[in-house]
């Protein structure tokens, strides 16, 4: 019954879903497919544009030439590795009717495992324009070196017994004006790493038993609000310090909060905020009265989030599931590598690179010697348990391969991930669906 049960809300949630993008697709094509325009859909050959070593890759290319005339020119392409290495280009002659549609594939050779650009390049009558695109082979066997300092484990020893001799001080307020008929909404307050008072957001569905939680973390000084998307858990929203409703200890502004205070290992802000999740966690295992099942406990956190639940369930196995997307700061090292082959840097290494050209006494090595404690990476094998991790393929902040550094240096035995070909900074809802899934599969739910 339970495995027909979760079947049957995968079935829903899917139908939903193709109902929300074929919405979404009709939209879309009554605000491009204009007369006078060429819209081209690429598919790639593998629905993922993830592909085996020993597979071609393959796209096709679905062309409708809207003009009142024929179009003629040239179609290229270009395939590039992450780091800006040329690994072939080709070009021919192209031609299409007037108000027609054609079809072009495009097959490019198996290569080794990594992530590869993909340009592909309409120069025509009347259009002018190029298409990018990121696949991936053998994503799962590629290797990363750690660059855990010798001290790792001792920094981070000292660090957690520091924490432990903060009286956390909880407080929690019920907000009446926040509640409903359905659930019941918390200000939870308490004092963290330093002394400094860390807020979040307990949301309780009135029932009668001990429910799972959803702890959530949030993104790059983004604020979480009180969860009302589900009646299945409690949910559990911290603001980090900077963050939210905790921006009133420390408020650095956007850009400044990456490197903010990087001078040493022992000042910088993200050392605090890493002890602000693992408090956070402690405040649910000391209120039983709540009602919360502590053996259901999952942490979910997207961009800066998903670094902060890697890093939660790494330093605290009490953690039984662990959900990420698109993780910032992953193998960060490379991540500068590659973000600097971009036409432009993108954040965070533009970030970092307006600090370093600001400050004469500082490096990219210096920055590395206090990020190589923080890279979620050298954390990564201290995660045993399930995780799900889902990616954007276009995605600059958190390139993909990055992604995949952290996730194959997780030890867990249960592991599994999922791309979005056609997003950057985010994931398909579709990944949602099945994280649901996922979630009722490792957790027993019935929904």
């Amino acid at each position: 019954m339970k495995t027909y049960n979760i079947f049957l809300t995968f079935l829903i949630l899917f139908i939903l879903g193709a109902s929300i993008n074929v919405r979404a697709q009709d939209n879309d094509d009554k605000g491009t497919e204009e007369e006078g325009d060429v819209v081209i859909k690429v598919t790639p050959g593998n629905k993922n544009a993830i592909f085996k070593g020993s597979q071609g890759i393959s796209y096709k290319l679905d062309v409708h030439n809207m003009y009142n005339e024929a179009q003629e020119g040239h179609f290229s392409y270009l395939v590039k590795t992450d780091l800006g290495q040329k690994v072939l280009e080709q070009s021919q002659d192209f031609k299409i009717s007037k108000n027609t549609r054609k079809s072009i594939t495009v097959k490019i050779p198996p290569q080794k495992a990594g992530f590869y650009n993909l340009s592909l390049r309409f120069n025509l009558t009347s259009y002018d324009d190029t298409l990018r695109k990121v696949f991936g082979v053998d994503p799962e066997t590629l290797k990363s070196p750690l660059s855990r300092p010798a001290d790792f484990d001792e920094f981070w020893s000292k660090t957690r017994q520091e924490l432990a001799q903060i009286p956390p001080q909880y407080k929690v307020t019920l907000q009446k004006e926040l509640s409903d008929a359905d659930r019941k909404v918390y200000l939870v307050e308490m004092k963290s790493y330093n002394h400094l008072l860390i807020r979040g957001w307990l949301v309780i569905p009135k029932q009668s038993y001990k429910q799972p939680v959803h702890y959530r973390l949030p993104g790059y000084v983004v604020g979480l609000n009180p969860n009302y998307d589900t009646n299945h858990f409690i949910t559990f929203n911290l603001n980090v310090r900077g963050n939210g409703n905790s921006q009133d200890v420390v408020n650095v502004g956007t850009e400044d909060y990456c490197y903010n205070r990087i001078q040493s290992k022992e000042t910088y802000i993200y050392r605090g905020v890493y002890m602000d999740c693992l408090r956070g966690l402690d405040f649910l295992y000391s209120h039983p009265e709540l009602g919360i099942d502590t053996s259901k406990i999952y942490v979910e956190g997207s961009s800066q989030g998903g670094t902060l639940a890697v890093i939660t369930a790494a330093m605290d196995k009490r953690v039984k599931l662990l959900a990420i997307q698109v993780p910032l700061y992953s193998n960060f090292r490379l991540d500068k590598e590659i973000g600097l082959k971009y036409d432009a840097p993108e954040f965070p290494i533009k970030f970092f690179t307006r600090y370093i050209n600001n400050n004469n006494d500082t490096s990219w090595d210096k920055i590395f010697d206090v990020m190589d404690y923080y890279d979620p990476q050298n954390f990564a094998p201290m995660v045993s348990c399930p995780v799900i991790m889902g990616i954007g393929l276009l995605d600059k902040f958190c390139p993909p391969r990055c992604s995949f550094s952290l996730f194959n240096h997780f030890a867990s035995r249960k592991k599994e991930w999922f791309s979005s070909p056609d997003l950057t900074h985010e994931v398909a809802f579709e990944y949602y669906m099945l994280q649901n899934v996922w979630l009722g599969e490792n957790f027993r739910l019935v929904y």
